[in-house]
């Protein structure tokens, strides 16, 4: 049931959707230490696959727990908890039910050439609704010589998770046939999150947006429309309109470890331009325990403004 006008407000800008992807996407809303304010704190433990058991988590070997990560998102009260088929199965029964969860159906390894970005479905949506999943998440690499496959992959899959009411995250990251400072330029953030909505998802992951402009094209448009970048605050909301001026939840990165402050100052940032919140990983999770929930408390506060 829909507790508070925050998320009713949010909620009514997807329209097409049916009351079970409202449902579920209501349930997340309203889950944790952040229900009812329209922001999110989502973990997300992708990284096994990303970077590898040695660099994901040996800074601590707690992390090669998967029961660790259900438990810190428990008991950081987050709004989600995403992560692949494996690591979400082997706490089915001790955590079923004590946070939403998101199952991350396509991954890659650091040992393939990433010259051509690009990732293999490691899960179906039998088993997201087997593990009774809130939603699913997939990535897309715009720019990739592998960004249409990814695309109709992205297309089969959405089409399913919402006739069986889960919502859609889509993790937007541009790679490929750009510059590497490209990867996280402003216009080609928000091309990539503006994409990820035309595409169908609830719900755009993106990273934070620097002020460098990659393509020429762009760079006279926002130049024109006097579009203020300096900021990351800026920044944040030029995205976040991208996203159908704020009509699709658009959650940002926590990206590679980083001190707290620095957190805490994009947190702010987040909030102040309109985002919906923040996706952690390593930032939460390779640090000690308490130290973890201590820096989720100070992201929660500046969500909750106070």
């Amino acid at each position: 049931m829909i507790r508070h006008r925050t998320v009713e407000s949010i909620l009514a800008s997807y329209e097409h959707d049916s009351s079970g992807v409202k449902r579920n996407l209501a349930y997340m809303l309203e889950h944790g230490a952040l229900a009812g304010t329209g922001k999110l704190l989502i973990l997300a433990v992708d990284q096994g696959f990303e970077h590898g058991p040695n660099r994901a988590f040996l800074s601590n070997p707690a992390a090669l727990d998967p029961h660790y990560h259900y438990q810190l998102a428990v008991d950081g009260g987050l709004s989600a908890f995403a992560a692949p088929l494996g690591l979400l199965e082997t706490g089915y029964d001790t955590f079923s039910g004590h946070v939403p969860l998101i199952l991350k159906m396509n991954s890659g390894n650091s040992l393939v050439d990433s010259t051509s970005p690009n990732q293999a479905v490691t899960a179906s949506i039998t088993d997201a609704l087997k593990l009774k999943c809130a939603g699913i998440g997939f990535t897309i690499y715009p720019g990739s010589d592998h960004t249409y496959d990814m695309y109709e992959e992205l297309r089969d899959l959405a089409e399913r998770a919402k006739s069986h009411g889960l919502f859609v995250v889509v993790w937007s990251y541009p790679r490929g046939n750009m510059s590497a400072d490209g990867e996280t330029a402003l216009d080609v953030v928000s091309y990539g999150a503006h994409m990820a909505c035309l595409l169908g998802a609830h719900i755009v992951k993106v990273k934070i947006p620097t002020a460098h402009l990659e393509k020429k094209a762009d760079k006279e448009a926002l130049q024109e429309a006097r579009i203020p970048i300096d900021t990351v605050k800026d920044r944040v909301r030029h995205v976040v309109n991208c996203c159908f001026m704020g009509r699709r939840i658009v959650i940002f990165s926590g990206g590679a470890m980083k001190s707290e402050e620095e957190l805490l100052d994009e947190t702010q940032a987040i909030y102040d331009g309109g985002g919906f919140g923040s996706i952690v990983g390593r930032n939460i999770f390779q640090r000690p325990r308490q130290e973890s929930l201590d820096l989720i408390d100070r992201m929660v506060k500046i969500y909750k403004k106070r």
